[in-house]
């Protein structure tokens, strides 16, 4: 779709927005014109009404005494539905939202059964040609008094226009797989899918429907720096030479992408006006240095040990992980080929990697979660795999969070109850905390400043505060290992110092180790004191 001048065409105008369910308000009436041309970032703290804003724009929450305007031209579908694709990257797999759960990847006779990745990808381009050349439902039953030949006509001009729509679309999906190297993908089964490549995955399927308007929830986290880097130079380039506009969801908003023409601060449920990125720039205010409080950060360092924690954890240990000549293979692909590195009590690793090298699987084996295991030379805690210890035996030591424990817990359920799953793993991932251990889930939650959410349930909150409440889980056993998979995700810049902090100060503690995996350099704590760089196979 060349891009056209549209002069100050308002694609999407809301003039003093109010919903009609009280639950979905802001607090003030919204006032937005989004013209043709601009690409837009929407900005704010977790937790300050950025996703429901982006649903009344979207029109999922009508409006009392007025509607959102849209004007799609030049587009030629009519539905809301054809013109706007909002991806949210809830990081879940098939083209369903399929049923999940947590271990799933790890199982092969689980992952057979799973469709292939180009198999979806043909099937999403089927669809999306599909919308791309739908009628409107008064088009579809106009009766037309024309000619023979007019009726002839205007059905070759429509079967031109599909063959238009499909070489635009077909030039889209090359330009796609040749950016995001999908070949290497299409033939793995879309369980297997890293992170990273699920959200190449997913955005790919989105923009081969050529939206007129295209809505990313953080669509830079969870890509390595090359995939970060080519997706910012693709996203330039349709912004420039096509009608699509972007308009971009960003809680990391110390980068904001050169495209972007405007911005609209979204804090505390009110939506400010439009602002060019200089005007923002100019008065945003600085990026914290430290957020965690003193007597926080004493708190953490001089909270008690678990009264039982001597005979669950020997002093002595100190090979927490030893890999030697590791590898994992599912089907013909190999994930991790002859891996040896040794973590000792008291370590701080980074661990880094391409999308798909393989940092996931290696963190399941870690954790207890991978069968494959058992066929390989693996130490955790002084005890090899396979000589009688229970996976519980190994996960009470550990705290965890990753992408792929965030779309498992989709139960709303008290967010305290999520935090006290956290000290009995063994016992499923829901359980009522009881009266003697509320006290140290309100303590996590109040360090990590969500404590008056504690009776919220989890899918009434943010992304961002549900990754905070999965964090608290994390910690809340004080366990002797942290692995922390991408925890900053999805966090605005006040939460990220904050999580930051709590890493730097729970390490100060005694026989802490610690495995982090994230692809921004800056994220690293302080205290790291070893890397791990893992390359594809």
């Amino acid at each position: 779709m060349l891009r056209n001048d549209l002069n100050m065409q308002k694609t999407i105008e809301i003039i003093n927005g109010v919903t009609r369910h009280p639950m979905y308000r802001m607090k003030n009436p919204i006032n937005l014109e989004l013209c043709a041309g601009e690409q837009i970032a929407i900005i704010g703290p977790n937790g300050g009404g950025k996703s429901m804003f982006v649903d009344i724009l979207t029109g999922k929450h009508a409006l009392l005494m007025t509607d959102v305007k849209y004007d799609f031209a030049p587009s030629k579908a009519k539905m809301v539905s054809d013109n706007i694709k909002y991806l949210t990257f809830r990081d879940s797999y098939g083209t369903s939202e399929g049923v999940y759960y947590y271990q799933q990847r790890w199982n092969q006779n689980d992952i057979d059964e799973t469709p292939l990745v180009g198999d979806l990808f043909d099937e999403a381009f089927r669809i999306a040609e599909e919308g791309a050349t739908r009628k409107s439902n008064f088009d579809k039953f106009l009766v037309r008094d024309e000619s023979d030949e007019e009726r002839d006509a205007r059905l070759a001009q429509e079967e031109a226009d599909r063959q238009a729509v499909r070489q635009d679309m077909e030039a889209m999906r090359d330009r796609l797989y040749s950016m995001f190297h999908l070949d290497q993908l299409v033939d793995k089964h879309i369980i297997m899918l890293s992170s990273g490549e699920l959200r190449k995955f997913q955005l790919t399927k989105t923009l081969l429907t050529n939206p007129r308007i295209l809505i990313m929830d953080n669509p830079f986290i969870g890509l390595d720096v090359n995939a970060r880097k080519q997706l910012h130079e693709f996203l330039t380039v349709i912004s420039k030479e096509t009608n699509i506009q972007v308009i971009l969801i960003l809680s990391k908003t110390d980068d904001i992408p050169e495209f972007i023409t405007h911005v609209v601060r979204v804090e505390d449920m009110d939506v400010k006006p439009k602002e060019t990125v200089a005007e923002y720039i100019a008065s945003r205010p600085p990026l914290p240095t430290k957020v965690l409080t003193d007597e926080k950060a004493n708190a953490i360092i001089n909270l008690p040990y678990p009264a039982d924690a001597k005979e669950e954890l020997p002093i002595g240990t100190q090979h927490v992980v030893d890999f030697k000549n590791v590898n994992i293979r599912y089907g013909e692909r190999t994930i991790l080929k002859d891996l040896s590195f040794t973590v000792m009590n008291g370590e701080h690793w980074a661990l880094s990697g391409e999308n798909g090298s393989g940092k996931s699987t290696l963190l399941s084996l870690v954790c207890a979660d991978n069968p494959q295991a058992y066929a390989n030379n693996i130490v955790l805690f002084d005890y090899k795999r396979g000589t009688g210890e229970s996976i519980w035996d190994i996960k009470k030591h550990i705290g965890y969070i990753s992408p792929e424990m965030h779309r498992a817990y989709m139960k709303d359920i008290p967010a305290i109850d999520i935090v006290a799953s956290g000290l009995s793993d063994a016992r499923g991932l829901y359980q009522k905390p009881k009266p003697e251990q509320r006290g140290i889930c309100e303590f996590w939650m109040d360090i990590f400043g969500i404590s008056q959410y504690k009776d919220t349930t989890f899918l009434k909150l943010s992304s961002g505060e549900q990754r905070l409440v999965l964090l608290a889980r994390a910690f809340v056993k004080d366990p002797q290992l942290m692995i922390l998979d991408e925890p900053l995700h999805g966090l605005d810049m006040h939460n990220r110092r904050l999580v930051k902090d709590v890493i730097e100060t729970f390490c100060k503690r005694k026989n802490k180790t610690m495995i982090m995996v994230t692809h921004y350099e800056e994220e690293l704590p302080n205290n790291i004191d070893h890397k791990i760089f893992l390359k594809k196979n």
